[in-house]
């Protein structure tokens, strides 16, 4: 199914739909302030397997982030942030960057492989932050993945339903996507770093 929604002022009807899909285990495409992203309820782990299907890795190997709605729930899923960390993040956020933290015993425990960290994202675009809010916890996210050069159904909502409706539930068009990807800064020790620079620039 593909729904409109403006990132001006997402409908509510439309927000409660999307998120009622969630809470039944759904997959849902949507906008940020990068790249289209692919993803489910993070308490749901046969929609989290699906999501790693899509993607073809295991999850305990797979880098998901987590989207948020705003920082009040970082204590939820992280180890307590040092002050310098969690001023940088309120300075930057919302906006196109994923903050890599290290992870506290509340992330679903079907994530934990290998991995002791999380991702965090609370992207500048009012239509995810919005279907979050309402959901009450984040939402996994991947970006979709290009597996050709033709890059155009990335950006294009109505190209990614005909790519990906078979896949995805739900596809929200809040028109075009971009191509550049957030900007990844790792923050599991005292001086945060850069380790892929993508659409936002911070200085660490």
């Amino acid at each position: 199914m593909l729904v409109k929604l403006y990132d001006e002022n997402p409908n509510p009807r439309v927000i409660r739909r999307v998120v009622e899909t969630l809470h039944n285990g759904g997959i849902i495409i949507y906008p940020t302030d990068t790249v289209y992203g692919i993803g489910c309820d993070i308490t749901n782990q046969k929609a989290v397997e699906k999501v790693a299907r899509f993607k073809g890795i295991k999850i305990e190997n797979a880098s998901f982030s987590f989207i948020c709605s705003d920082l009040s729930h970082l204590s939820d899923y992280t180890k307590p942030i040092p002050n310098h960390i969690f001023k940088l993040m309120k300075k930057y956020l919302p906006g196109p960057f994923t903050f890599i933290l290290d992870a506290n015993n509340k992330v679903p425990k079907f994530f934990k492989g290998k991995k002791k960290t999380v991702g965090i994202r609370v992207p500048d675009n009012s239509i995810i932050r919005a279907i979050v809010e309402e959901l009450g916890n984040p939402i996994l996210s991947t970006s979709i993945h290009d597996d050709d050069q033709i890059l155009e159904y990335t950006t294009d909502p109505e190209l990614i339903f005909e790519k990906y409706q078979d896949i995805a539930d739900i596809i929200i068009d809040g028109g075009f996507g971009g191509l550049v990807p957030s900007t990844v800064v790792e923050c599991t020790s005292n001086h945060p770093k850069i380790i892929r620079q993508g659409k936002g620039n911070i200085d660490v």
